[in-house]
């Protein structure tokens, strides 16, 4: 293998829909090689990240460290995300700390906000909710504002709609949640990394202690809410009817879609699909939706 086929073997994984296992192996050795060969931490980021998509945390983590010794500014986000969640074992807050904040000494801004929540949950710092808040406007402002497109409006937004929120601004929290839900919406249709759909689901969650649903106009996400309790749903998709219905289990929600049953309402909204779209990346062609 040289160089310039490995990097074409790495560029035509990145345009498949349902790589199969030969794929997935050709990619992984072409990342491995051009780690090898170059040194360049772009690549050890690439492996590491689909490592981490794939829940694969102890190579994600082994991949994070290399790019991490070239002071790549990403890395050290990683690494952080990884000791914060626990994802090796268990939470490593010490770690956490230290990795974000280098992290957002190099520039990187989804550190700076994770510095933030730790002041706010008092991990590794001591708490500090007035630290926490100051942060976040200053990050919200550093983004644009209100008028902000910047692809981390969810998280700051999310963030600064629950500070808005405990000030008794509901309007304003009900504002923040509404944009940071339709950029993330967006994100969603071009990912299905498992942590934007939790991002999603409190979004979800923290927005409708503000609001009430607005039956003229429900999609997709907001049975992280609706399902909550047993219903049958029913929207369009190019014409055609389609049903969801959720029912308890015990201490759980099962969820069953055009006859398909799933373990809860996230698998549901992570996996449903109809024929080979899944629902996240037609979202804005699910039409309709109303109780049945």
């Amino acid at each position: 293998m040289t160089i310039s086929e490995a990097k074409h073997i790495v560029w035509d994984f990145e345009e498949l829909v349902t790589p199969n296992e030969d794929d997935i192996f050709m990619y992984t050795e072409a990342l491995s090689f051009l780690i090898k060969e170059t040194k360049d931490p772009r690549y050890m980021m690439e492996l590491g990240g689909y490592y981490y998509g794939k829940k694969i945390f102890d190579l994600a983590e082994k991949y994070y460290l290399l790019a991490d010794e070239y002071d790549y500014e990403e890395a050290a986000a990683c690494l952080g995300y990884i000791y914060y969640y626990g994802r090796t074992g268990s939470p490593d807050y010490k770690k956490a700390f230290e990795c974000f904040s280098k992290s957002a000494k190099l520039g990187n801004i989804q550190s700076y906000y994770k510095v933030a929540d730790m002041y706010k949950n008092g991990y590794y710092v001591e708490k500090d909710y007035e630290k926490y808040i100051g942060m976040i406007e200053k990050l919200w402002l550093m983004l644009g504002g209100d008028r902000s497109n910047h692809y981390l409006v969810p998280e700051v937004g999310t963030r600064l709609a629950a500070i808005r929120g405990k000030q008794g601004r509901t309007e304003d929290a009900v504002r923040l949640y509404q944009k940071a839900r339709k950029s993330l919406e967006g994100r969603l249709k071009r990912s299905s990394f498992f942590g934007n759909f939790s991002i999603m689901k409190m979004l979800i969650e923290d927005y409708y202690r503000y609001a009430q649903p607005d039956m003229d106009n429900i999609g997709l996400y907001d049975m992280y809410y609706l399902l909550k309790e047993p219903s049958k749903w029913e929207f369009k998709y190019l014409g055609k009817v389609h049903n969801i219905e959720s029912v308890i289990s015990g201490s759980e929600i099962n969820v069953c879609f055009d006859g398909k049953w799933f373990r809860d309402i996230n698998e549901f909204i992570m996996n449903a699909a109809i024929k080979d779209a899944p629902l996240a990346q037609i979202v804005t062609n699910l039409k309709d939706f109303r109780r049945a």
